[in-house]
């Protein structure tokens, strides 16, 4: 099956999930439901759930259990987009070819829709059939990825370093915080959906994996602010020259952060074919190669 196939298919049946997982528009409180349904359904590339989904085949995950960590890392993930795009962050009008939550719903719902899906993914992990332990630690990973360690610090140095110049390495550790760090919880939450504790040398190459990715991810990211148009991106192009944020393309230039995007790819793949080595894992990380490749030739 082709990566297009397989991609579409999962990110159908994940939106199924969702449809399902969601509380219905028809239940009080309508408007706030309304607004849930909106910011996760019909829209996004769904990288967080397709890597889930692809990191469970190394370890022969429980599908519903897959499922689940699925939900609870795309509701973190978008209840990150509503709140980012809100006046008091990016102030931004347009996300996933739509109007952004809080223009369609009012500030106050939209406010009150980020923090119910924050709510609802950590419910989605008291659903996951697999030992006690794993589900402490997805709750760990999926915590650490998002709060103060993570995401949301991220996000927060992201906001002081607006109208200031950062050199390489603290404007790679905020990506690493900001993007990367669910990214990378997605690809290891992914691994506890098996009977049992996945490997340490597992873990380990999938972390390094999903890091360098998640940089990459970044990078491309940047890149396209500057060389996409609205309509294809989904969201407004050029909004972080226009809020003077720091990005790999005002500190190297296009071609240089293409090539350092480039060289997190290698390593990225680097950690597979190491994986591919271990007893019984060969074969088994084509799905994480041609993640890695979307994201490296995404265009949107």
């Amino acid at each position: 099956m082709s990566f297009e196939v397989w991609s579409k298919e999962r990110a159908d049946h994940f939106e199924l999930c969702a449809k399902k997982a969601l509380p219905p528009e028809d239940r009080l409180p309508w408007k706030l439901n309304e607004a849930l349904r909106y910011a996760v359904l019909d829209g996004g590339k769904r990288v967080r759930p397709l890597l889930v989904y692809a990191a469970g085949e190394l370890v022969q995950g429980d599908a519903e259990s897959l499922d689940h960590i699925a939900l609870a890392v795309e509701y973190i993930h978008s209840y990150s987009l509503v709140h980012d795009d809100m006046p008091c962050m990016d102030n931004d009008q347009w996300r996933r070819g739509k109007l952004t939550t809080h223009r369609k719903y009012g500030e106050a719902m939209g406010m009150l829709a980020g923090d119910a899906l924050q709510a609802q993914a950590f419910f989605e992990l008291t659903q996951v059939s697999v030992p006690a332990e794993q589900i402490k630690t997805l709750v760990q990973l999926l915590a650490t990825a998002a709060g103060p360690a993570g995401m949301c610090g991220g996000q927060a140095v992201d906001l002081l370093s607006v109208h200031t110049k950062l050199d390489l390495n603290p404007l790679t550790l905020m990506h690493r915080m900001k993007t990367g760090a669910m990214i990378r919880a997605s690809a290891l939450m992914g691994l506890y959906a098996g009977n049992s504790m996945p490997q340490p040398q597992l873990i380990g190459l999938i972390a390094t994996y999903a890091t360098s990715i998640g940089l990459a991810f970044q990078v491309i990211d940047d890149i396209l602010d500057v060389t996409a148009d609205t309509q294809v991106l989904g969201k407004t192009a050029g909004k972080d020259a226009a809020n003077d944020k720091p990005t790999y393309v005002s500190l190297l230039g296009v071609d240089k952060a293409r090539e350092m995007a480039q060289e997190q790819m290698q390593q990225a793949l680097q950690a597979l074919h190491v994986i591919e080595s271990l007893p019984g894992m060969s074969g088994k990380t084509t799905r994480l190669k041609q993640i890695a490749d979307f994201i490296m030739n995404r265009d949107h």
